[in-house]
């Protein structure tokens, strides 16, 4: 029996695993996914805990709940890939040998990465916060209660992190929550970004910034970050320049496993090398990565785990039939921004191509409006939470293609 053996049970490693045991024969054909950790997180959540949109219990649930039916579920810690050999090594189960690996471990946060951050942690009381972990969403969302005057400031602490467009949404829900709570005048909102705009892709950014100044919020672009005093309340970038808060919640730098880099395969940030367009280990002819563990140069979100899984699911069966992988990743990217008072936007983008406006998913129909604000984004949102337990995580089939398609979609006059 030949072996497919799947790093990771987060979203990738899951949807992955659910697609290839609907295609491949049981008898001829083992998938084992290995995870440390019994909690599956929707990890879109986090940005709702703060504000008191979700709770805890919407967030996580037991990851045993979706491991498909004759998929082999490991907990156990990978501490190493051996891909001359052809096995992954774990701490409780040794060697585990196979024929395709998939590795979909994702990234986590690495404060240490910044000086004076390397002490934080989920603390209520404290003045330095993340939304990127479930605890640190839980502990903002006691100090925002307790926040009614001064300078809040969301820093983007470096590229690349976890779904690029959450600081945008964290300073607009943060403008609607602080207006909700009648104390939004004396609070001051700033994203710090090293960024050259709120965001970047420019049709996008000029839509983005133009929400911002109607809300206030301040924009500092180009603020690489290098230290942050914790006792005087400020960030330092490497030129010296400043960036004062009351409360901060930074992004914090973003990492993959250690043991990627440590077998070869990664980039000295723990992602692994990636072919951009068939997803396989620009090494190894039999890794594939899906997930935030790639180093593709497209947004480490939900939905691209989703797109990435079909295909690299795909390109696994032609190679078991013979035929040779495609190189059919476009990057393909959809991001709901969520901008306060039953508000979202929507962006649909690719490696080539920004966000444009039109419908979604259906050209014409839609029901959803491409870089446009309405409710019916926002709900769509919010609906995401149910389909991401119920349909992807169980490979449903949806009306969602993993390229990306321009049916529908148009050039803005402000963009021509």
């Amino acid at each position: 029996m030949k072996k497919i053996v799947i790093l990771g049970s987060g979203a990738g490693g899951t949807m992955a695993a659910a697609h290839l045991r609907k295609q491949l024969s049981i008898t001829e054909w083992s998938i084992t996914i290995v995870d440390n950790d019994e909690e599956h997180h929707y990890q879109p959540g986090w940005l709702f805990i703060p504000f008191g949109i979700y709770t805890r219990e919407d967030c996580v649930k037991p990851k045993r709940d979706f491991i498909p039916k004759g998929v082999e579920f490991l907990l156990d810690e990978v501490v190493g890939i051996n891909p001359d050999q052809n096995y992954a090594e774990t701490k409780a189960n040794g060697k585990l040998a196979y024929d395709i690996l998939i590795v979909a471990t994702g990234c986590d946060i690495a404060p240490d990465e910044v000086e004076g951050l390397e002490e934080w942690n989920a603390d209520p009381e404290g003045n330095e916060h993340t939304i990127f972990s479930l605890s640190g969403a839980l502990a903002l969302a006691k100090r925002l209660k307790r926040f009614e005057k001064g300078k809040l400031v969301f820093n983007i602490a470096e590229m690349p992190h976890k779904c690029p467009v959450v600081p945008m949404e964290f300073v607009f829900l943060a403008d609607w929550y602080f207006r909700v709570n009648g104390v939004r005048d004396d609070v001051e909102i700033e994203l710090v970004t090293p960024n050259t705009g709120i965001f970047t892709k420019p049709i996008a950014t000029k839509v983005l910034s133009k929400t911002a100044e109607e809300k206030n919020i301040l924009v500092k672009p180009n603020f690489d970050l290098a230290e942050v005093d914790t006792s005087g309340k400020r960030l330092i970038s490497p030129s010296g320049e400043t960036a004062d808060y009351d409360l901060m919640v930074s992004t914090m730098p973003n990492l993959g496993a250690d043991f990627i880099d440590e077998s070869g395969l990664g980039d000295g940030m723990g992602y692994l090398m990636t072919d951009h367009h068939t997803l396989k280990s620009v090494k190894y002819d039999n890794i594939y990565a899906v997930g935030d563990v790639s180093n593709v140069p497209t947004s480490k979100a939900g939905s691209v785990a989703h797109y990435q899984a079909e295909l690299v699911t795909e390109n696994i069966l032609r190679e078991i039939d013979g035929l040779e992988p495609k190189a059919s990743f476009d990057g393909h990217s959809t991001c709901f921004i969520v901008s306060g008072y039953d508000k979202a936007f929507l962006f649909d983008f690719n490696y080539k191509t920004e966000p444009l406006p039109g419908k979604y998913p259906f050209p014409a129909l839609g029901p959803f409006d491409l870089v446009g604000e309405s409710h019916m984004n926002y709900w769509g949102k919010m609906m995401f939470k149910w389909v991401y337990w119920n349909l992807l995580l169980t490979g449903k089939e949806l009306p969602l293609e993993p390229q990306m398609s321009m049916a529908g979609k148009f050039w803005p006059a402000f963009a021509k």
